[in-house]
């Protein structure tokens, strides 16, 4: 007795996981985009900066 397998194509597999992985992509940039234009990103980039300027000596 002889057990056959179904062999099934996956090529759209590879096509769906692009898919999902560039709507993740652009959720993500929009999140960022989002927070750094705000008083949030303001806030964020003025402490990165003075923190920066710290280790170095200037500030």
């Amino acid at each position: 007795m002889k057990v056959q397998r179904h062999h099934r194509s996956e090529s759209g597999i590879t096509t769906a996981e692009y898919a999902v992985g560039t709507a993740a992509g652009a959720g993500f940039a929009g999140l960022l985009y989002t927070l750094l234009t705000g008083a949030f990103g303001d806030q964020l980039l003025e402490r990165l900066f003075k923190h920066v300027m710290g280790l170095l000596g200037i500030g």
